[in-house]
């Protein structure tokens, strides 16, 4: 026999237990037993649950049986209590009392609870898997990772207990009356839907704290087997008139079923709902806050997360920026919840049946390129139910569903006039990586500063005419007062071997904005790439995957995927008040590793990238003004980024377009007097230029996350309150 207790809580005058028991075989059953400190029986309420994670790591097979349980019985302040589990005729029994409890909660206690979580053949199976890909070395950081994870300070379901609206706040809510209260029309396709799941997605919208809606249901279950939902929605409409229903009698397929829904549906504005998810109570009250305070925005959609089978834990939190459309065409991250006006709807059109598996990513797509506004509300407003025939958990299960989503994705892109050869699975199913058509064959001036490092110069060129596949290059190189005379001589054998490559001179003092300037005013190519000269290309496609970006006209900057010698992320976009001002994302992480939702493989805006590889329009650089020549040495690409953006350009990470950055990983502070001074300086000038930012966070990261960390990790509700900014440590009207 094997068990865990995964919740323990004590409720007013009760304790629940939740958890799982297995035996020698599936068909072993499970007994349990209560008793109190003079070992009398308790009366206690069972009831079983579904595990089937428990029946795929011990079994190896889901079988229909329910491993789960969830336990409650009375309990009396002061008591000890026994569970007593019996299973293939043995007899495990575990003490409970608050002393004990408490110390279950403990942050110690759950770090030995998740090391003796992965304490399967499961785990060793996926880690020899993993190892025998990527190295040991991999292997070995990814479980350091691991580890470090444990000492986060909140698990998601503690995390959300703690900062979901209280019992007085959703009475408030349920007091408040909007200028506008539209109605929301929640569209619900319904196909063999288990009678728990529907009623628990019913009874979530019952319990809304805003009232205003209406369900619109349908019934597409083949003739026969749609009786169970037949007589459970006879009982909700004939219990409140905001449900309506309409039984088929057949399935029109995910798309049909679904604009049958909306053709129901009265509504000012429509909200996807699946049959087996839930809302939590304050989710519509939410998407009424947000119509109230930003009318102009004709889509909305929030933040969501998972709901176990049982419906006892929540977990793997989704946390999204704000609208990111080149994230939007790696990964269809908006999914839930979505909320679309009706005129904007009408002027859409339905769901597209060509399109079934990702027919909602179809019609996002067409929905957002069409809307006046878009607004993301950066809360947690969707519960989506996780079982292993769905996508949430299981993407090999609905390979269909990705080969429709590579078709939407082509689509948006002819709608849009974007010139894309193909697109290709990414990292994993359900993220993908677009091919662009380079638009003729334009110049692209390479501009790098050098000063002595000739080695290093000398291979970041030679990496690039050796291994590029994109030819239609020039190199101008700035020397900035190097000291050694062997690196004039370089100089020259260099332009002599390479007709491409140009060394301009620079004789001023050091400045990084002043010199990339002074370089930029003699290239001659239509786009330039500034490049720090410690790098190393490592993808042959390096110039294809940031033209394909920088050529549209929406795009006026284009960073690249930076890695360590050791090959864990240099750079993988950066995220502004980072550290107080900014940071680069997911630095320390193997490219082997997950990141946060893929982000690190994602294609995707961001609010800056680093110049160290950073391509641009010539034509946006001189509209930009170039780098501020005030920011010397540090934020000067950041600003340059910040300016891009305010000219109505996207700044836009692409993760394919690879290369090493040698860059030192301890590098320290600013080690002289003199240099934290100017630091500081710097510090407080980008935050007198782009003080919103700063103030409001960076709308392509999410105020949920921690900006102390570069992992996307939850925000640390003891030193970060949700919402609050992150203080800036330097006095920025009295420093100089």
């Amino acid at each position: 026999m094997k068990f865990k207790i995964d919740v323990v809580r004590i409720r007013e005058n009760s304790i629940e237990l939740n958890g799982w028991v297995i035996g020698k075989t599936p068909e072993s059953r499970a007994r349990f037993k209560v008793l109190d400190g003079r070992k009398k029986p308790v009366d206690i309420r069972c009831v079983s649950t579904r595990r089937d994670d428990v029946s795929q790591i011990y079994y190896k097979k889901i079988y229909d049986r329910d491993f789960g349980f969830d336990i409650r019985f009375p309990y009396t302040r002061g008591q000890d209590y026994w569970l007593l589990i019996n299973c293939d005729g043995k007899t495990s029994r575990m003490k409970f009392n608050e002393e004990l409890i408490a110390r279950r909660s403990s942050v110690a206690h759950k770090r030995m609870e998740k090391i003796r979580d992965l304490m399967n053949m499961e785990t060793v199976r996926v880690a020899v898997e993993f190892g025998r890909k990527h190295g040991l070395k991999a292997l070995f950081l990814k479980s350091k990772h691991k580890i470090q994870g444990f000492d986060n300070d909140y698990d998601y379901g503690e995390w959300y207990n703690l900062t979901k609206p209280s019992g007085e706040e959703l009475a408030a809510q349920r007091r408040t009356k909007f200028p506008c209260e539209p109605l929301f029309s929640i569209v619900i396709p319904a196909y063999k839907t288990p009678e728990k799941y529907l009623r628990e997605m019913l009874d979530s919208i019952l319990a809304q704290t805003y009232q205003n809606w209406e369900v619109c249901l349908v019934n597409g279950s083949p003739e026969g087997e749609g009786k169970l939902v037949d007589r459970v929605m006879k009982q909700y409409t004939a219990q409140d008139a905001r449900f309506r229903y309409q039984d088929l009698g057949r399935n029109l397929g995910i798309s049909g079923n679904t604009n049958a829904a909306i053709q129901m549906a009265k509504g000012d504005y429509v909200i996807l709902a699946d049959h087996d998810d839930t809302l939590p109570e304050h989710a519509l009250y939410e998407v009424a806050a947000a119509v109230n305070s930003h009318p102009e925005c004709d889509v909305i959609y929030s933040d969501e997360d998972k709901l176990d089978m049982d419906g006892g834990a929540l977990f793997d939190p989704h946390f999204k920026p704000d609208f990111n459309p080149d994230l939007l065409t790696s990964v269809n991250y908006i999914c839930h919840l979505f909320v679309v006006k009706r005129e904007l709807l009408e002027q859409t059109g339905g769901f597209r049946h060509q399109y079934d598996g990702a027919q909602d990513y179809d019609f996002i797509f067409r929905c957002t390129e069409k809307a006046k506004g878009i607004y993301h509300i950066p809360k947690v407003l969707y519960h989506w139910r996780c079982h292993q025939q769905s996508t949430a958990s299981n993407p090999e299960s609905k390979l269909y569903a990705f080969e429709a989503g590579s078709r939407a994705i082509m689509a948006h892109y002819e709608r849009c006039g974007i010139p894309a050869e193909k697109v290709e699975k990414g990292v994993d199913f359900g993220i993908y990586h677009t091919f662009f058509k380079i638009q003729g064959n334009p110049l692209v001036s390479v501009v790098i500063p050098n000063k002595d490092h000739r080695q290093d110069l000398d291979l970041c060129i030679r990496s690039i005419m050796e291994r590029a596949s994109y030819r239609n290059l020039e190199f101008v190189v700035i020397e900035n007062n190097s000291q050694d005379p062997e690196t004039f001589s370089y100089y020259e054998r260099l332009q002599k071997e390479f007709s491409n490559v140009r060394v301009v001179r620079w004789e001023r003092e050091f400045n990084y904005s002043a010199i990339n300037n002074f370089g930029a005013g003699f290239a001659k190519g239509e786009y330039l790439l500034f490049l720090n000269n410690d790098t190393e290309i490592i993808s042959p496609r390096l110039f294809e995957e940031m033209l394909g970006f920088c050529q549209r006209p929406d795009v006026g900057i284009v960073g690249a995927r930076l890695l360590y010698q050791d090959d864990t992320i240099q750079h993988a976009g950066v995220v502004v008040g980072f550290g107080g001002i900014a940071g680069h994302t997911f630095i320390g992480l193997h490219q082997a590793e997950n990141s946060y939702f893929h982000r690190a493989m994602c294609a995707q805006d961001y609010s800056a990238v680093t110049a160290a590889c950073m391509m641009t329009k010539a034509s946006v650089f001189r509209d930009a003004g170039g780098f501020t020549e005030e920011l010397a040495v540090a934020f000067n690409d950041i600003d340059y980024c910040m300016k891009v953006r305010a000219l109505g350009k996207l700044v836009v990470y692409a993760p394919y377009a690879l290369m090493y950055h040698y860059e030192s990983k301890s590098r320290g502070l600013e080690d002289t007097p003199e240099k934290v001074a100017r630091f500081n300086r710097e510090v407080a000038i980008f935050a007198r230029r782009w003080p919103d930012i700063l103030k409001n966070g960076d709308p392509y990261y999410n105020p949920n996350l921690t900006l102390r960390k570069s992992n996307f990790a939850l925000r640390d509700l003891l030193k970060e309150k949700i919402g609050e900014p992150y203080k800036l440590e330097v006095d920025v009207e009295n420093t100089k």
